[in-house]
């Protein structure tokens, strides 16, 4: 039965056709597998990428399927060196690099949207459409050498042209480049996040407003904005307050006139220290004898709070107390005092 229409398969058109039959037969069936199994499987998922990339790639992968049947169907027909066999090689190309592309984008997107929200800064919010767009770019370059191959056209000149060209972008915008890296550093590191005080390595103190794409803010608490580019502040020694723990110690310096008795000192401030509210319990506030001065005997008074935004206010409330309670128990706190020995 079979052997009546073998002279018919033996026509190269017949053949061709039949080849495209088959692929789109192949791309209707893969659709329908999506729209029946696959769209329901991703909708079970917690995660909405695979929706996304069960979604985004039907379309273009059913084309490739479509011209990838036209490439064989050329075959039988000995057009498959021709224009037309390049031109549909290069649509399966920029379709496949297409794919690969939606696909990656989509996992980048979902991990960053997924530490952006572990994050306080918005640099890595501003980094998101900028690290597409470059990967948009790199994709496209690929694409392109690899359709340039495919018309047998030199890539080699284009390459070197293309290296020497970025080499001087790179060059004209180190500096740039330097702060977008030092702020990726920065957020990967968690040196800081927005509503830290931090301390530079140059003094100034405050508080972080914004982490932006090239730059940091800080607000002093004299009101004032300073404004750091993130290369610097990636390499500078920083000092944050808030890490490990809102907690922080407060330190009161005083000093006492030679031949007070230490152990009374001690315990008076103790005792001061004691009645000051919303203190740490643990680590217990404490009195320690650190130094005989010139003019004085200099004693340290410490305590805890437990955020480091209470702890000025807290510092005032014991100096206060601490100079009255010495006032109090008759310990003199000395002027600094110079003994000058003049010789006839």
């Amino acid at each position: 039965m079979l052997e009546q229409f073998y002279p018919y398969f033996q026509n190269k058109y017949l053949q061709a056709l039949l080849i495209i039959l088959l692929f789109l037969v192949v791309a209707k069936l893969i659709t329908f597998i999506s729209e029946r199994y696959l769209k329901k499987w991703a909708k079970k998922t917690t995660t909405e990428v695979d929706d996304l990339i069960v979604q985004r790639i039907k379309p273009p992968f059913s084309y490739v399927m479509l011209f990838v049947g036209v490439k064989y169907a050329l075959k039988p027909l000995a057009l498959d060196g021709i224009w037309f066999a390049h031109l549909i090689d290069s649509i399966v190309i920029i379709a496949f690099v297409y794919i690969i592309a939606v696909i990656l984008d989509i996992l980048i997107e979902a991990w960053a949207l997924e530490f952006a929200k572990k994050t306080a800064s918005k640099l890595d919010e501003s980094l998101l459409p900028l690290f597409q767009k470059v990967l948009k770019v790199v994709f496209f370059l690929i694409g392109g050498i690899w359709v340039l191959k495919e018309w047998n056209v030199e890539i080699g000149p284009f390459l070197a042209s293309l290296g020497i060209a970025g080499f001087v972008i790179g060059f004209a915008m180190q500096d740039s480049l330097k702060n977008i890296f030092g702020g990726v550093s920065l957020i990967l590191d968690k040196a800081y996040q927005v509503g830290d005080k931090i301390k530079l390595e140059s003094g100034e103190l405050g508080e972080v407003i914004e982490i932006g794409i090239r730059s940091t803010k800080i607000r002093t608490y004299d009101n004032e904005v300073i404004t750091l580019p993130n290369g610097k502040m990636a390499s500078a020694k920083i000092q944050n307050y808030v890490q490990p723990n809102l907690q922080a110690r407060v330190v009161v310096d005083f000093g006492v006139a030679y031949g007070i008795n230490i152990d009374e000192v001690k315990e008076v401030i103790n005792k001061t220290l004691q009645s000051i509210s919303d203190i740490l319990d643990d680590p217990a506030p404490d009195t320690i004898f650190i130094e005989m001065g010139d003019s004085a005997l200099k004693f340290q008074a410490r305590f805890w709070v437990d955020d480091y935004r209470n702890a000025y206010d807290k510092k005032l409330e014991a100096t206060d107390k601490i100079y009255k309670a010495l006032n109090e128990a008759g310990i003199e706190i000395p002027f600094p005092t110079t003994t000058v020995y003049l010789r006839k």
